[in-house]
């Protein structure tokens, strides 16, 4: 049975310095991409970064373009070169990576020169792109049937880059969409993380947690969102997605930036603060309990409330290692009451430096969950009823016997918050976690459906 109680939510500490990520690591990661590129029989792999969208090269390289665009050409010798824009020339990846860098100033922003550098044709035809060579290329996403156009060559990178290197081939079919080398639930190189990676997740994950558990507990009639987005703390590390806070009728636009709008008794709120490796959402009430709702919503919100924490616990109580992703969808689909909400997006998604990676949580999926997963518990129902939410969004990972023991002791203080999560989990909420489970969010599984009471939370009994 679910019901609101009266729990305090424990301080769990934070990593005070975002752990370093050893070079042999991206080293690694290059090697593997390598090993994928042939057995995909691919002579090679054009990696397109920008501003947005910068997961998959920081994953390979740590490095992020700022401002720009940005370019790396893997040869499936291993070779790889580096195209960046002028103002990333001086911020490069580490050379112990032994990645080339060249420049190339089409990358950068309208306006500034561009007459130092050679032409992307020239560059990428040096390096191996012409007649019956094998391209492919990785952005940010891939395509399946729905497309209504041949997946494989349908390439989501900018045209002027697709162009050339088609026509360097000579056949266009020669070229073709390789993102989910990266991305795939199933295969992809970012689906399994080290212990290494997921402590700089942890990291991230204290940060978000603590900045949305201090902002919702700053709500009060009468306080700007912007007031209320102060408390979200980045302490240096890159946001992931704008951050978001929205009061009344405002959030009915679950994804606006805080603004000047007052909260008012009553309102619904939604925040969320995102960094990279980690995001945390909170999603109620501006009230103190039923008794400061609208007539319509006193006897609906409780219960969607409670129906909501029911679907959440599920989904923590069935993800674990080697479980498939479709099992676990089917038991929190189960669970859903269809007469008070209906699921925005998949149930939980895969995370890593971008928010969301790919989500394998749909009906009839058979991915099976895999050891080093960072999983996003990404529940976010729709009324179909009168207008409310109720929101909780935290991250987690999985680790089987021998991740669990490396990230004991390589990070003995991550693990020991990631016990005491555990222990709040089990102990005061009454959600079971299987051995596997690792919370990385230092409010984990706390919703407290009314901003104004932060200290009654819901729980499970019996």
């Amino acid at each position: 049975m679910i019901q609101l109680s009266d729990c305090a939510l424990p301080s769990l500490g934070a990593e005070p310095h975002l752990p370093a990520l050893p070079v042999t690591e991206y080293r690694c990661r290059l090697d593997d991409v390598v090993r994928k590129m042939a057995a995909r029989s691919l002579d090679v792999l054009i990696v397109y970064a920008d501003r947005e969208h910068s997961a998959n090269l920081e994953f390979l390289t740590g490095f992020d373009p700022r401002f720009e665009e940005a370019l790396l050409l893997v040869a499936k010798s291993g070779d790889r070169l580096l195209l960046a824009g002028n103002e990333c020339m001086g911020y490069l990846p580490d050379e112990r990576l032994d990645i080339r860098v060249e420049l190339l100033q089409e990358l950068s922003l309208l306006g500034q020169p561009r007459g130092e550098s050679r032409t992307l044709r020239q560059i990428v035809s040096e390096f191996g792109v012409g007649r019956g060579v094998q391209v492919g290329c990785v952005g940010w996403k891939y395509f399946g049937a729905t497309l209504g156009e041949p997946p494989a060559t349908a390439i989501e990178i900018p045209s002027y880059i697709v162009d050339v290197v088609r026509d360097l081939t000579g056949e266009p079919s020669r070229v073709r969409n390789a993102t989910d080398l990266l991305m795939d639930p199933d295969t992809g190189a970012r689906v399994e993380n080290s212990a290494s990676q997921l402590a700089r997740f942890e990291c991230a994950a204290a940060l978000t947690s603590e900045g949305v558990r201090s902002a919702l507990e700053h709500v009060r009639p009468g306080v700007e969102e912007r007031e209320v987005e102060r408390h979200f703390h980045p302490a240096g590390l890159t946001l992931s997605c704008h951050s978001m806070v929205s009061f009344g009728d405002k959030a009915k636009r679950g994804l606006s930036s805080p603004s000047s709008t007052v909260a008012r008794l009553g309102d619904t709120f939604t925040m969320a603060f995102g960094l990279k490796g980690a995001l945390n959402a909170r999603a109620g009430i501006v009230g103190h309990g039923p008794e400061d709702l609208s007539p319509e919503l006193r006897q609906f919100y409780p219960a969607f409330a409670a129906n909501y924490f029911d679907v959440v616990s599920t989904w923590y109580e069935h993800v674990k290692v080697g479980a498939c992703a479709g099992d676990v969808f089917d038991a929190v689909e189960a669970k859903r009451d269809s007469a008070l909400y209906r699921f925005a997006v998949n149930p939980g998604h895969y995370l890593h430096l971008d928010e969301w990676v790919h989500s394998p949580f749909t009906r009839g999926s058979r991915t099976i969950l895999r050891s080093g997963a960072a999983l996003q518990m990404d529940i976010i129902p729709i009324s179909v009823g009168p207008f409310c939410y109720i929101n909780g969004e935290d991250g987690i990972a999985l680790a089987n016997e021998g991740l669990r023991s490396e990230i004991a002791s390589t990070f003995p203080a991550m693990w020991s918050r990631i016990q005491l999560r555990r222990a709040f989990m089990t102990k005061v909420l009454g959600i079971r976690l299987d051995e596997s489970v690792l919370p990385f969010s230092n409010t984990p599984g706390w919703i407290p459906p009314y901003a104004l009471e932060p200290g009654r939370i819901l729980t499970i009994s019996g």
